[in-house]
Order: C-alpha cells, then structure tokens, then sequence
C-alpha cells in the first residue's frame, strides 16, 4: 500500500510504503467502499429495520445515530448468545445478554421506537447471515421471544427506576430493585455530568450475594443451584418432566435428587432399566405439550397431613414441618397436572420454559437412573 486518499478526494504516497501501515480490516472495507462508516457499511439490513420502527433516519442527526449504532451493535450480540442458547438472566453469560438489551431499550425509547418492536431486529439479522449461521434463522421464533420478555421485564420498572435516579444516585439500589445494569447508571449520570461511587457499588454488591448465598443454602432443597430466570424455569421444568416420567415409566418412579444450572438440569430417579429411544421421545413430547397448554404454577400452603392427602409427590426421606408448600401446576389442585411438596421458587407459567429436550440419560447405581436435559 503507497498511497492514501486525501480530503480533497486526491491521494498522496504513505510516509511508509509497507505492508503494516494501520489499515485493517475494516479500513480497508471503508476505503473499497468509499464510505467513511463500518456501521454503514456492516449493519445496513438493520439500520432499515431501525429506521422503519422509529421513523427517523440514519446519520442525520449526531446522538440519533449513537443510538441507532447503540442498538445494531447490541441486538446482534443480543441474538447471536441467544441463539446459542444464552438467555437472559443475572448470573454469567446471561447477564452480558441482558445488560445489552437492557441497554438497548433504553436507546430504543430515545428514538421513539415503541415497545414489543426491538426484536423486529431479529429478522434483518437471521437473514445477513443465513449461510453462515443457519441456526440463527432457524430458532428466530425463540430469540424473538426472549428479547421480547427481556424488555418487557424491564419496562416494567424502568420508568419507576428513571424516577429513583432523579432522586439521587443509588448504583446498588438501582440495580437491586429496578434492574439498571451499572453500565446503564454510569451512562446516564455521565450525562448528567456526574459521577457514581464504584467501589461502594461493588462493596454493596458483594455483601448482597453474600446474603443471597447463605440465603440460598438455607431455602432452597432439590439441587437448585441459583435464583436467576433460567434456574427457575429448570427448576419448574423438572416437576414436569417428575411426573412425565411416571405418566410413561409407571408410579415406581420417585426422584433420588436433582442438580440445576443455568446451562441444563439433572435428574436422577428410581428405575431399573435403560430407557429406550420411545421412552425418551414420550417423555419429552409430553412434558412440550404441558408447555405448549401454558399452564399455570401455583402455590398453596398446607397442614401436612392434609397436603399428603392431595396426592402431592414428597420425598419420605426429607423433614418437613407442620406445614408445608405444595407447588402444582394446573388450574386447581384437583385437577393438577404436576403437584409436589416444594420450597420453590418456580416461573408463574409453563409457557415461559421453551422446547424441552433429553440430551443424556444413564445409569447412576442399581436400580437408578439419571436424565440430563436442556430448554431451547
């Protein structure tokens, strides 16, 4: 490379005629195209989509445009970890994913586009990169929907928590209560020309999950390993898969244990033989058409012994107390397809857990067997 392009549209030679001259990719993809912005150029596809959602147009107006680059840069992020399956929740991964979208709604509101219509990005996105990523346009139903949910989660307190900042900035309580992503507060006092107290954020942080994991050990039985979204959808998914087993298998089957994480959840139940591929297909069908039927969960505490009498799965092996809860998913406890002695917590709705799939299952000891499964 010995030369390059002036002001003026002219060129003159490089003061180095080598090949590291501080080119690069995108330069050079600027320079082939003879358009000073990457973003222009990468992002076209969803740049449209923006411009039709909020009316306005690209690169007219200085903050306009960081909004618009804000949100394509964001929600491509967004649908790529969701696509491969990292949701949104408050632990790891997924928190990357929702402090990007969480973002991006903010961003979404400054240039009036309205709710339920930053998904609409999904679309332009699967479509650029169909032959590359197949899967993204394949699950495109999926990822739509979990942006979806994720901003509609946060419009729910964005406005009360826009309303706390005014007041005075509090990172924590912002964070704990509204669910601002300090990134988000940092920006908006930013603008404000102000500044946040990050080392008291963290120490506030910290002594949180400090609380919540003692808290933990304490609340919560059956393997649940955390508290964030997708651990509570595991977590409700395995009282259906409970009784699925038994609805295919027979009333032999009673949990031995089970182990939850953001990434999959465990099962290890009683019964003596290797499950054979017709099983396992039942088994899942079943426990996607309870998901499909977007049943409720429900709650109902009760005196022991009249808690047994429901019917309710319980484990002979625990202590319980004189009262218990009884989680059952149905319209009534009656009726209930699923119904278990439980300290919780679970989702409101089997229609937020998404496409049950058995992706292992094995022995663990005589007479026990193990299923691992995720939702997609």
């Amino acid at each position: 490379m010995e030369y390059k392009k002036n002001t003026d549209g002219g060129f003159s030679k490089l003061p180095q005629k080598n090949v590291d001259f501080g080119g690069g990719l995108e330069r050079i993809t600027m320079a082939v195209n003879d358009c000073p912005d990457v973003i222009a150029i990468n992002h076209r596809p969803i740049l449209d989509c923006i411009e039709k959602a909020s009316g306005k147009k690209y690169s007219q107006n200085e903050n306009e445009t960081r909004a618009f680059r804000v949100i394509a840069d964001h929600m491509k992020a967004a649908v790529f970890l969701i696509s491969d399956n990292v949701l949104p929740s408050n632990t790891d991964q997924g928190y990357f994913v929702r402090r990007i979208i969480r973002r991006g709604v903010r961003f979404a509101d400054f240039l009036g586009i309205k709710a339920s219509a930053l998904s609409e990005v999904v679309e332009p996105i699967a479509e650029m990169y169909k032959d590359s990523y197949p899967e993204i346009m394949a699950r495109s139903s999926m990822i739509k929907k979990e942006i979806d949910l994720e901003e509609s989660k946060f419009r729910k307190t964005l406005e009360s928590g826009l309303k706390e900042f005014e007041k005075g900035i509090d990172p924590f309580i912002l964070f704990s209560t509204y669910g601002f992503p300090i990134e988000l507060t940092k920006e908006l006092a930013k603008e404000k020309g102000q500044t946040i107290d990050e080392v008291k954020f963290a120490e506030d942080l910290k002594k949180h999950q400090d609380l919540s994991r003692v808290g933990s050990e304490h609340k919560f039985k059956g393997g649940l390993g955390g508290t964030g979204e997708v651990e509570l959808r595991y977590h409700t998914a395995t009282h259906l898969l409970h009784q699925a087993l038994r609805d295919v298998l027979g009333n032999n089957v009673q949990q031995k244990g089970s182990n939850i994480t953001a990434e999959r959840l465990r099962f290890d139940f009683v019964h003596s033989a290797k499950m054979t591929d017709d099983e396992k297909k039942r088994v899942e069908d079943i426990v996607n058409e309870k998901i499909m039927e977007k049943l409720p969960m429900n709650k109902v505490i009760l005196p022991k012994a009249e808690a047994e009498k429901t019917g309710a799965l319980h484990f002979f092996g625990d202590k319980y107390g004189d009262e218990v809860s009884v989680y059952y998913i149905g319209d009534s406890i009656e009726d209930a397809y699923s119904k278990e002695f439980c300290g919780g917590p679970h989702v409101k709705n089997t229609s937020e857990l998404g496409h049950f799939k058995i992706v292992k299952e094995e022995a663990v000891s005589a007479g026990v067997r193990r299923i691992k499964a995720v939702l997609e």
